[in-house]
């Protein structure tokens, strides 16, 4: 009876571990994925992919949410900054940031009724 209770103590440990570990990748993915690269302007207009970069915008992704794209920037100075959107309808933006870690992805970004930035998040597909 005790190594049963001793082993349901164990398995109860092992499975709160395991899911703070993997809530904490997950909060901090788009970072470890998304953040290799400072936002390069010139970069992100070229759109190049090759077989070594399949994930030819992904790298830039991160820095571009956290650091530019600020609550509140004008969509046509998101427009002039960042280019041509591969999607685009009345409150959303979208860039294609290719096939990084084996999923296709983009950055969408939301704007208001006056066409300001409200968020941006990575999405896949």
């Amino acid at each position: 009876m005790k190594l049963i209770n001793w082993a349901s103590i164990a398995l109860a440990a092992f499975t709160v571990v395991l899911t703070i570990v993997f809530f904490t990748w997950w909060a901090m993915k788009d970072s470890f994925v998304f953040g290799n690269e400072k936002f390069d302007q010139v970069k992100w207009m070229q759109d190049v992919a090759t077989i070594q970069t399949e994930c030819k915008r992904g790298d830039m992704a991160y820095d571009l949410q956290q650091r530019i794209l600020s609550r509140g920037v004008p969509r046509e100075a998101v427009g002039m900054l960042l280019g041509r959107p591969n999607y685009e309808d009345n409150t959303t933006m979208e860039y294609d940031l290719g096939k990084c870690m084996h999923v296709y992805h983009g950055l969408r970004i939301f704007f208001d009724e006056n066409n300001r930035l409200l968020h941006s998040r990575i999405s896949s597909h």
